[in-house]
């Protein structure tokens, strides 16, 4: 099994920048890429951005390319997302998915979830 734990969240103004962190245990061997998405209330978690632990690769959702960064530490077994120009839409809990097979931007093809931490954008 993997383990995940989300820290960094919190409020911040329009235009801020916040730092989430991801710490991967357990069988972290098996793990292919770690994600992360995030959900309002009401709709579907969204894939925001993804990093692979095996070989090299990133990916991003259109709407915060520029604005968000995320990086990992294979030693330490994290991945970060750096999030800069913060807007109101971005309010959501965000969680960090473990996925063991192949990079997707699909909720349901990660099998390992974190708890979730809040992030809220003010005006």
């Amino acid at each position: 099994q993997v383990q995940l734990v989300e820290s960094g969240g919190g409020s911040v103004q329009a235009g801020g920048s916040l730092r989430l962190s991801c710490a991967a245990s357990g069988r972290t061997s098996i793990v292919y890429v770690i994600s992360w998405f995030r959900q309002v209330p009401g709709k579907e978690r969204d894939f925001v951005a993804g990093i692979r632990m095996i070989g090299e690769g990133t990916h991003y959702q259109d709407s915060v390319k520029g604005r968000f960064t995320v990086s990992r530490d294979t030693v330490e077994n994290m991945v970060y997302l750096q999030m800069n120009s913060l807007q109101r839409e971005d309010t959501a809990v965000y969680y960090c998915a473990a996925g063991t097979v192949r990079f997707t931007t699909s909720a349901s093809d990660y099998g390992y979830w974190g708890q979730g931490t809040q992030v809220t954008v003010s005006s």
